[in-house]
Formats: structure tokens, C-alpha cells, sequence
């Protein structure tokens, strides 16, 4: 009886694992340095792979059920002990349970941006984070690249070690997908769906893994490409330039603005007003008797009716950046002497007319 009792200590006569908890990958059933013998009953539950694992090398595959260990079932390991026939003895090797089923909500995000090209931006720095929710498809490839030989591989160890390597295959998938930084940051959820079918053969290549959703939560660029991104919505919406500094200087003459900027704009379509009353056939100026010419100005005093962009600005009450954009698309009629702009008070006024 002491014998039979010694003989069960250093035998494994059934091989299982109940897995108790919801964050476990996989599992390496304890043989506490014992053999197993000839016939022994392995149970897989549902939900769970067992992989053999000999001298470093895979053995076989099992599924759900209930198995009897012998030379028939175990061909692999058969070749790999080099039995010729079949093994009467007990034989050591290491058995995984790998976790099958799905794993959901697991999290991911750029811990600093990734860098890709963009159609209208040139080069791009991006920050995402999201979710997604992954299974195991292919036991040894995971066990190999992933888990290794950890004895109890759980969730937030698979996610401190996939954590990087899911960014990159998403920057990867961005690459090749050529969406544009406009669209990746208004359109999440069809992101997410294109960018699956380019994800999920390089997770199952590479980790044996297979993601069933890719959720992209949020999309973010650096400060000045956000600027740049607004700054190309206002000029979608102003359209004409010439229209818009026209209800700027409006706006600012309702609105009562003082100083220089607002006194000059003021001034400006005063005398545009006075300039089209006086040109204007049958007007006021028509009925009066014509007077003395007034003489033309002295040599020494055309500089000054010449103006720089800023002082045009200031006289506008817009940015100089407005009218710059005037003069180069030609709303706003203006010489360039050197490199600088020159754009006389008659001009001005004309634009105003316009």
C-alpha cells in the first residue's frame, strides 16, 4: 500500500485547470517535478487549448474535452521522444492551458506621437488611444512570441507587453491606409473599421492573435497643425477675401471701434462714398458750376500718398496678412518696389469701390 502511495506522488494521472479568474492568457499546469504516466486523462475545458511543450519544443494540441494520453493521440510528442512503437513508461513535458476566449474593452494609446505623411500637411506628429477586443487564434505562435515560458501570464502583463507593439502595427495600418489627418479626426468609428482588415493579418503573423474591433476614441494633432486646420475652415468659409475685409470694416463701423484703425476705415469709405457721388453723371457735383482745378501735388509730396501693407491694414482695420493676400491674388491694385509693397490712397479707394 506504501508503494502504491508512493507511486501516486511521483505520477500525474489526471492533467486539468479550472480557471478562477477573468484576466488569464495562459497557464502552465504545476507538475510539481512529477512524470506523467502511460494513459493519463487530460481535461480541456471549454474555452481552452492545452499545448505540449518538450525540451523547448512543440508537442501537440488540444482541444475541449477529455483525453486518454497514449502513443495514438500524441503523434508529435511520439516523434519528438523518438519512440519507435509506443511508451509503456512515464514521460516529462510541460503542459499550457492557453486561454481561448474573448478578451474585451483592453486599451491602447501613443505614449508618444507617431509620426506619418499626410496629403495636406506634409509630415505629422499623431496622438490616439482607443479600445479593442482581441482573442487567441493560433496557441503556439502566442506562447512563442508573447506569453514565453511565464508560468501564469495574465492581463495586464499582456497589455504592459503588447502596449507598443499595438501602436505600431496601428501606425503601420495608418501608413498604409493614406487617410488624411483632416478625416482620421472626424471619423473614429470608420477608421477603426478600415483600418481592421490591415491590422488583423499582421496580430495573427505576428502574435498569433485575432482582433475582433478596433475602436479609435480620439485623435489628436499638435497645436499648430490644429491651427493650421482652423485657420483653413475660416478661409473655407470667408470665400471671397475681398468680400470679407469689406464686412470686417462694416462690422467694425457698427460696432463703433475707436482709434486709428477704425477712424481710418471710417474716413476711407467716406471718401469712396464722396468720390462715387462726385463721378456719378447727374449728381450733386453735375448741377454745380465747375470750379478752379485744384492744382496737383508738388513732386515732393507723392511718397506720401504711397503706402506700406501695414499702414493699409491700419487704415482698413484689418490684418496685414489680409491685405497681403489681396495684393499677391490682385483684388488689391499695388506696386512692388524691391521687395516691398507700395499701394497709393486712390488704390485703396478703388478697392473699396469694388
Amino acid at each position: 500500500m506504501a508503494i502504491i502511495d508512493f507511486l501516486k506522488k511521483q505520477f500525474i494521472d489526471v492533467i486539468e485547470w479550472t480557471d478562477d479568474s477573468r484576466d488569464t492568457l495562459s497557464y502552465r499546469f504545476p507538475d510539481e517535478d512529477k512524470e506523467i504516466k502511460n494513459g493519463a486523462q487530460l481535461i480541456v475545458r471549454e474555452s481552452q487549448v492545452a499545448q505540449f511543450v518538450y525540451l523547448g519544443e512543440f508537442g501537440d494540441t488540444f482541444g475541449p474535452g477529455k483525453h486518454t494520453l497514449t502513443t495514438d493521440n500524441i503523434p508529435v510528442l511520439t516523434s519528438l521522444r523518438s519512440w519507435k512503437y509506443a511508451f509503456n513508461s512515464p514521460f516529462k513535458a510541460d503542459v499550457y492551458y492557453v486561454v481561448t476566449r474573448l478578451f474585451t474593452g483592453n486599451k491602447w494609446g501613443t505614449a508618444n506621437p507617431v509620426m506619418m505623411r499626410d496629403s495636406d500637411f506634409g509630415i505629422v506628429r499623431l496622438r490616439a488611444y482607443g479600445t479593442y477586443d482581441f482573442r487567441i487564434a493560433d496557441p503556439k505562435k502566442f506562447l512563442k512570441e508573447v506569453a514565453g515560458t511565464d508560468d501564469h501570464f495574465r492581463l495586464d502583463e499582456f497589455n504592459d507587453a503588447m502596449r507598443s507593439r499595438i501602436v505600431s502595427v496601428f501606425s503601420d495600418a495608418l501608413a498604409q491606409a493614406k487617410i488624411p489627418a483632416l478625416d482620421v479626426a472626424a471619423r473614429y468609428t470608420e477608421l477603426g473599421e478600415a483600418l481592421m482588415p490591415i491590422i488583423n493579418p499582421a496580430l495573427g503573423d505576428k502574435y498569433g492573435l485575432a482582433m475582433t474591433s478596433f475602436i479609435v476614441e480620439n485623435v489628436s494633432v499638435p497645436p499648430e497643425v490644429e491651427q493650421a486646420i482652423d485657420k483653413r475652415s475660416s478661409m473655407a468659409a470667408v470665400g471671397n477675401l475681398n468680400d470679407y475685409v469689406k464686412f470686417q470694416m462694416a462690422q467694425g463701423m457698427e460696432k463703433g471701434n475707436g482709434g486709428p484703425g477704425g477712424m481710418a476705415a471710417e474716413m476711407a469709405v467716406g471718401m469712396s462714398m464722396a468720390q462715387q457721388m462726385m463721378n456719378q453723371q447727374g449728381g450733386l457735383m453735375a448741377q454745380a458750376t465747375p470750379g478752379v482745378a485744384a492744382p496737383a501735388p508738388a513732386a515732393g509730396n507723392v511718397a506720401a500718398d504711397l503706402l506700406n501693407p501695414a499702414q493699409v491694414a491700419q487704415m482698413l482695420g484689418v490684418a496685414e496678412s489680409d491685405v497681403m493676400s489681396s495684393l499677391e491674388s490682385g483684388d488689391l491694385k499695388g506696386k512692388k518696389i524691391g521687395t516691398q509693397w507700395r499701394v497709393t490712397r486712390d488704390a485703396v479707394n478703388a478697392f473699396l469701390a469694388s
